[in-house]
């Protein structure tokens, strides 16, 4: 690619961006032509070059300047003082116009304001090859040429960039328009993606985000769930190695969640929404196509699960009879946050009955304690993700989300005779010594099971997602900002 085109200079004095095809530049076009008569004026066209009448125009319709000068409507007026802008107009405002130039007397034919039209070089269908020709050489990734028959969905499944289902072809273009979505710079590296220990930049996630289908204002989660997993906590490279079929999964929680269209209600784990839908296999492209964590490769899972391609939601903040998610992990309420867990695939909790906290939470304990096996305690953690009418029982009793954990650490006080290894017959348990029988063992850990409120609102279920060995041998759930 050819480097970056430079900054062209503007002449000092008044400068004007027009184009014809332009209702509020037509009307003022004497107002140019008495300008270039009493000051130093330079008008820049951008459709006709022998627009404005009257006036000598340079030809602008390479749109260079518009595009450097980030010129966002027509008519627009700029000071330039020793190469510097230092005043700008959009639109015509006689007032205004005669304060930037220090000319009197402007157009006292015409209305006194008019807004202007939008500039060509922000014109959506020119706009994303503006983008590659005056700023492409931030890029930095190799280019693939693909031969002229070459199919360009059919080519990334061939190059083994796919995770089964077709990408989105990572043109410069679009890569530059995702690359729009964050304020960080494009060879800033993001994070060391296991299991190759492959410096990751935000240019490669952003590749990533385009494959995956993700939208420009997607990329600051996208971000923020490829910096949780590669870290030592969650262990993304054991999440990888085990046997068991466990991936990241995404909780999202902030204003964020509404502003880009985020899904926490009506089939939340399932398909239909964008955003929830592409995060999630963002960052599992991240980590394929980035870090090598390939299935039957490093990838050793035995069943893996659907949520493996990409497992993100949003939390039902607004709804919620508890405080976000997120605050769990020390993250403030309102703050935009992703938390990332090593879940499998959900499974459903149905308690049509209950009516009040006490059986709602026996209903959830007896359910939680087939997390993984009924006899294994201690080793693995789960996510409660409470539905909306459940959850309404424990608001109209008062209860807390921390009275509703200890509820359940209480209901999950486990005895040691049904837990050791060969009790009820089965084989899988737990080696305990003759004087453990008598004692009781907690399903989880302090701060082990932890309650997201998601869902539809009609349905008195809620869901379990059991997640993978916890701790220093396993992973743990990690939470970071949403920094644009």
């Amino acid at each position: 690619m050819d480097p970056e085109t430079p900054r062209p200079p503007l002449p000092d004095g008044v400068v004007a961006f027009v184009k014809r095809d332009c209702p509020t530049c037509e009307l003022v076009a004497p107002v140019l032509a008495q300008l270039g008569a009493k000051t130093q004026l330079t008008v820049y066209t951008q459709d006709d070059p022998d627009f404005p009448e009257g006036v000598e125009a340079v030809d602008e319709t390479s749109l260079e300047r518009s595009w450097h000068y980030e010129i966002e409507a027509v008519p627009t007026l700029l000071r330039i003082e020793k190469g510097r802008e230092s005043e700008r107009v959009l639109g015509w405002h006689r007032a205004e116009w005669e304060a930037l130039t220090g000319v009197g007397g402007l157009g006292s034919e015409l209305p006194d304001w008019r807004p202007g039209c939008g500039s060509l070089s922000v014109d959506p269908s020119r706009v994303d090859a503006l983008r590659v020709r005056f700023s492409g050489s931030k890029l930095h990734a190799r280019r693939v040429e693909l031969a002229d028959l070459e199919d360009e969905v059919e080519a990334l499944f061939d190059r083994g960039w796919s995770d089964g289902l077709p990408l989105v072809p990572p043109t410069e273009a679009r890569v530059l328009a995702m690359l729009e979505g964050t304020g960080r710079a494009p060879d800033e590296v993001v994070a060391i993606v296991p299991p190759d220990l492959v410096p990751c930049t935000v240019e490669k996630v952003a590749i990533n985000a385009v494959m995956a289908g993700c939208r420009p204002d997607y990329l600051p989660v996208v971000l923020a769930a490829v910096e949780a997993v590669c870290t030592d906590e969650f262990n993304i490279h054991g999440v990888l190695a085990t046997t068991m079929g466990v991936g990241p999964m995404i909780i999202v929680n902030g204003p964020i969640r509404r502003a880009i269209g985020m899904n926490s209600g009506v089939n939340v784990f399932g398909q239909g929404n964008r955003p929830n839908a592409t995060i999630g296999r963002a960052l599992q492209l991240v980590v394929r196509n980035v870090g090598g964590g390939r299935p039957g490769e490093v990838d050793r899972a035995t069943y893996g699960s659907p949520g493996k391609l990409g497992f993100c939601f949003a939390e039902d903040e607004e709804a919620s009879p508890f405080e976000p998610f997120s605050t769990q992990f020390g993250i403030e309420a309102g703050k935009n946050s992703v938390t990332v867990f090593a879940g499998e695939g959900p499974r459903n909790i149905v308690d049509q009955l209950s009516r009040d906290p006490e059986s709602l939470c026996r209903s959830f304990a007896v359910c939680l304690r087939t997390v993984h096996h009924p006899k294994l305690v201690l080793g693995f953690d789960a996510v409660l993700a409470m539905g909306p009418e459940h959850a309404r029982i424990f608001r109209e009793a008062g209860w807390s989300k921390a009275q509703v954990l200890a509820r359940l650490h209480e209901l999950l006080q486990l005895p040691g005779a049904e837990l050791v290894r060969g009790a009820d017959g089965i084989a899988e348990g737990l080696p305990l010594p003759a004087e453990a029988l008598d004692s009781t063992f907690p399903k989880f850990k302090e701060g082990g099971l932890m309650i997201v409120h998601c869902g539809g609102g009609a349905g008195l279920f809620s869901a379990i997602i059991g997640g993978w060995a916890n701790g220093a041998i396993g992973s743990q759930p990690v939470a970071r900002e949403i920094t644009r």
